[in-house]
């Protein structure tokens, strides 16, 4: 009887531990997201404003509807969508590159600390930052046209799954990177051509059959339209593709998020 519950006693005292270093890294980094707020927060509301006056007012009141939405209406959610994943992925890529830079990794890697518990802690901190400038472009879009959340909880868990893919896939580029340069690649070459072709600017049904069906084969494609069956109640895709997918992606990138961590690949010197 002892026995046991020392046992209980001892994973009780391990899984409190473990929730007090997942909260120091969460709260590490959401302190450098406000440090530097002028440089995390305040750059993404610029660019939005632009493309909401350029895309949304000046293009878009030329071109009519889209989908029966005007068209300021039609790109709220794809750049809502854009800016989360853009500020998840850069987050979480330079943090975690930067104490790999510095070395602090390594004090993490050889504390008692389980490696699900960093990655935790970094993709919940890029994460946050995600939603911190998505429900800033949404503050923002208010001022230009009606924004409506017939669906809050796919607009919610879509916004979620979106920042925690991305935020995993910034771990992996940020853990593979050898040097700062290593981290722009990913977002300039992968990243930005994707999410302009996701379906942010136009619909789907618009393109020819070949541009179309290779669309379907872009990722972010199924997220922004998840996403605008949450604020519009339409979406090119069927809900259970995109959210199969999403989950799939979570899964197979935190598998190998955890796998770079176990194995220290690009972490150690």
């Amino acid at each position: 009887m002892n026995s046991t519950t020392e046992t209980l006693t001892a994973s009780q005292t391990t899984g409190q531990k473990n929730l007090v270093a997942l909260g120091t890294i969460v709260r590490r980094e959401v302190n450098r997201i406000l440090r530097i707020w002028g440089q995390t927060l305040v750059p993404p509301a610029i660019t939005m404003t632009l493309y909401f006056l350029i895309f949304g007012g000046l293009i878009g009141s030329r071109i009519g509807d889209m989908g029966g939405f005007s068209y300021m209406e039609f790109i709220v959610p794809g750049l809502v969508m854009m800016s989360v994943i853009q500020n998840s992925y850069g987050n979480i890529s330079s943090s975690f590159f930067g104490a790999k830079f510095g070395r602090h990794i390594e004090e993490m890697l050889v504390s008692p600390m389980p490696n699900w518990v960093i990655l935790g802690g970094y993709v919940a901190g890029a994460v946050l930052r995600g939603l911190m400038v998505g429900a800033i472009v949404l503050v923002i879009a208010m001022f230009f046209t009606k924004v409506r959340v017939p669906h809050p909880l796919v607009t919610l868990s879509t916004v979620l799954l979106g920042a925690t893919i991305f935020s995993l896939a910034g771990f992996v580029n940020a853990a593979l990177a050898k040097k700062f340069d290593d981290i722009a690649i990913v977002p300039t070459f992968i990243l930005t051509p994707l999410t302009y072709l996701g379906g942010v600017f136009y619909s789907v049904k618009l393109l020819p059959a070949w541009a179309e069906a290779a669309t379907h084969a872009n990722p972010i494609f199924y997220m922004v339209n998840a996403f605008r069956y949450g604020l519009l109640g339409q979406s090119d895709v069927p809900l259970w593709v995109a959210y199969a997918l999403m989950l799939g992606f979570v899964v197979a990138l935190a598998a190998v998020g955890l796998w770079l961590l176990k194995k220290g690949a690009g972490l150690r010197s």
